[in-house]
């Protein structure tokens, strides 16, 4: 009974490797440095995973910036804009993911997005009719000899190809992805060749893809791969996750592979399907520990639903993760400040891989005085657990009406009311929310924590920064503003830190993209807010300026899907405590003067189960928490949302009823090609489609931003148009973003005076 390691987090359990990147990009090491990290953390996490009784380790999870992003590199699937002199190389892909490298030309970024369901952010292939796929990038090859220099039998881990596919989009001549399916699998088989010649066994391919509700052609897809690929001399185990894939038994039963993984926290009901139709052969691999959330496992009762297949399959099961521990921070060993309700409660990602070898022991001595010890240790905590329970939240949920979910007017009659009070010129310029977190903001926040700046001389030096933020909006000539948010770590965290039922870690890290990471609220218990969280900034900033500042908030469904949650109640519940927290919070900010209130949703479609037929169920909650959230204010209280990163045609009805005054989104990189879910649907509040892609350093030009705002103007009548950037730009520097903004400010003015 092997146990089975889908992935392992690479950022380093205090984000070494993100540090790295950063210096390496900033020109302050070489890449030889860089890769001098990199090696070290992949041996420390190949040993880590040995130890806990990992017998083939993982190998291709490792990316240095996106594991797709390595995977297109190593298909030679790069655009030729990124291509450079020479062969494919480190610095190319840093110029596919940021628009520009320590070496190489400058170019506009490949477009990047949520990774199905997760809040991964993975590089969207760019793909043309005449691609000739071969192999370009030796990364992944690299690390097998790596592994095995270092005593490991490697288990190389592929996105597989008809989830590559999927997940990339066209470029030039519209065209179907699939009339590529065979030059690719033709270089998947030399890929999988490769691996046979370095004395690989076990090839891990990854299809999430089957999660979905596939149509024919894509099923089709599948059955072809399979087929094709199933001459290779090396086990491919075929590894879906994130969903149950139940519905596609039938074509999955039948699939020359030498071995199935199964998710089996996101889907339970599946193992008995699979279970029932496995090959003689065949292995199965089952995911039972969450990759997803940092709860500890109950290991007794996943030993106890899986005890009869263990029976059955022998050597033939496998116990592993969900999906890749890719969603985990690193190590629950660097935390020494946890609430003590927390520690016990926990798992990280090196203690996820103890859990399996726990279960293992259950499964295979069940009447051990060992056992009897981890079974004892997981009843009382769930006993404790059950201690936390808020009554007054409770009730608060319980007696909520329709009529808490509504604005007291329509759009249009709000509309009327905040163009009077407003007065606000045609394409209003804002900003998302974030200003840049500069060195000297964290050098003040360190010190605070630290105790060598107490409250008082920490806030003056926080209101000098938001003085000198509302003056560079003034003199840029933006018409409404933000504070900035330098009181803020984090656009969830900050909220989190200031709710009850919510805890925190110290170094609980996930990669989002490149090196952004986020270290997500643990939300342990029933949520409250007992005190204002964001009044005493906006007032202050309000004071500032005779221009409109707004008030920032991200919204429940963000918290929830930014946050590891709790998996004792549902999802939708949990939302339903956040929204009331924030919409005091909106109560609050409107009685303090402050009339324009953004509540950040860029999680919305995050959440969407892959499922489309789950889909409506999900969508009516998502969006009656953000309804509540809102609903509190009068009409002249302008309420905005953003999203970010997400295909919007198939939520837009969702996104409408939300009734945000006022919706900001990525368009940028996708060349406002995003918005065509607003010209098909008569959207009919307004929209704001950012005209510059904050993720790259490259500054847009004037004519740049005035050409995407004239495709906006095509797709959404120019009277509902906002102008601003795509994200918030805390990640960006002041050298960056001032020449940025001031040619929006241009463009925009430019495009008024064509408009008369």
């Amino acid at each position: 009974m092997q146990l089975n390691s889908l992935g392992f987090p690479r950022i380093g359990r205090r984000r070494e490797l993100k540090f790295a990147l950063e210096a390496y990009w900033r020109g302050e090491s070489t890449q030889a440095q860089l890769c001098e990290v990199a090696a070290e953390l992949r041996r420390t996490h190949w040993q880590w995973q040995s130890e806990a009784g990992i017998e083939q380790v993982p190998v291709g999870d490792f990316a240095f910036y996106d594991q797709v992003l390595t995977l297109s590199a190593t298909l030679n699937a790069i655009p030729e804009r990124h291509r450079g002199e020479g062969n494919v190389d480190l610095d190319t892909l840093f110029r596919v993911a940021r628009g520009r490298a320590p070496t190489g030309t400058d170019a506009p970024a490949s477009e990047m997005t949520k990774f199905f369901n997760t809040n991964y952010h993975y590089l969207v292939p760019e793909l043309s009719q005449n691609q000739v796929f071969s192999i370009a990038y030796e990364q992944f090859f690299d690390e097998v000899n790596e592994a095995k220099a270092q005593g490991h039998q490697a288990k190389p881990i592929l996105l597989g190809p008809v989830s590559y596919l999927y997940l990339a989009k066209t470029v030039g001549t519209e065209f179907d992805k699939l009339s590529l399916l065979p030059n690719l699998l033709t270089t998947y088989a030399d890929i999988l060749a490769r691996f046979t010649t370095q004395g690989v066994e076990w090839v891990q391919l990854d299809e999430p893809v089957l999660a979905l509700e596939l149509d024919a052609h894509w099923q089709a897809a599948i059955t072809e791969a399979y087929q094709t690929l199933s001459t290779a001399k090396v086990n491919i185990l075929l590894a879906s996750y994130y969903g149950g894939i139940a519905h596609q038994q039938t074509l999955v039963s039948a699939l020359p592979v030498a071995g199935l993984h199964l998710d089996l926290v996101t889907a339970p009901e599946q193992l008995e399907v699979f279970a029932n139709a496995l090959g003689n052969e065949q292995i199965l691999s089952l995911g039972v520990v969450n990759g997803r959330n940092v709860w500890a496992a109950e290991i007794d009762l996943i030993a106890e639903r899986i005890g009869s297949v263990a029976r059955d399959l022998g050597d033939r099961l496998w116990i592993g993760t969900s999906c890749s521990l890719l969603h985990s921070p690193v190590d629950l060993d660097v935390e020494v400040k946890l609430l003590p309700v927390l520690r016990k409660q926990l798992a990280f990602a090196k203690q996820k891989l103890l859990e399996l070898g726990k279960i293992r022991q259950l499964l295979l001595a069940p009447n051990s005085d060992e056992a009897q010890k981890i079974t004892a240790f997981c009843i009382a905590r769930r006993q404790a657990k059950a201690q936390l329970a808020d009554k007054q939240v409770i009730d608060r949920v319980d007696a909520l009406t329709a009529a808490d979910y509504e604005r007291v007017n329509g759009f249009s009659v709000r509309q009327s009311v905040q163009q009077q009070k407003y007065r606000l010129p045609l394409l209003p310029t804002t900003t998302i929310g974030s200003f840049p977190q500069t060195p000297a903001i964290r050098g003040l926040r360190s010190r605070w924590r630290k105790g060598e700046l107490n409250d008082a001389q920490y806030t003056e030096q926080l209101q000098q920064v938001t003085r000198d933020t509302i003056d560079r909006q003034l003199k840029l000539g933006i018409d409404v503003l933000v504070h900035g948010e330098a009181e803020r770590n984090d656009m969830v965290e900050y909220f989190g830190e200031q709710l009850t039922g919510v805890g925190f870690s110290k170094n609980g890290w996930v990669q989002s993209y490149g090196s952004r990471c986020v270290k997500p609220p643990l939300i342990y218990g029933d949520v409250s807010r007992p005190k204002a969280m964001t009044v005493d900034w906006a007032e202050f900033a309000q004071s500032l300026t005779d221009k409109p500042v707004k008030g920032m908030l991200t919204g429940p469904v963000t918290i929830l899907h930014w946050s590891f949650a709790r998996e004792d109640i549902s999802r939708d519940a949990i939302a339903t405590q956040l929204a009331l927290a924030i919409r005091d919070e909106v109560v609050d900010l409107q009685n303090a003067g402050i009339g324009i209130i953004q509540i950040d949703e860029p999680a919305f479609r995050e959440g969407l189960p892959l499922k489309h037929s789950e889909w409506q169920v999900y969508l009516d909650w998502a969006v009656n928490a953000f309804k509540l959230s809102a609903a509190g204010v009068t009409d002249e209280t302008q309420i905005h949302t953003h999203m970010c990163y997400s295909e919007f045609n198939d939520t837009i009805a969702a996104i409408a009823a939300m009734d945000a005054d006022v919706i900001t989104i990525e368009t940028s990189r996708s060349r406002m090609e995003l918005l065509n879910a607003f010209e098909d649907f008569a959207y009919p509040n307004e929209i704001g489609p950012g005209v510059y892609d904050i993720h790259s350093p490259n500054t847009p030009s004037v004519d740049e931003i005035v050409q995407l705002i004239e495709k906006a103007a095509q797709k959404v009548p120019v009277r509902q148009l906002w102008v601003n950037p795509d994200c918030g730009l805390k990640t960006r520097t002041w050298d960056e973003v001032e020449p940025a903004l001031k040619n929006m400010v241009v463009a925009t003015r430019e495009l008024r005076r064509r408009l008369g």
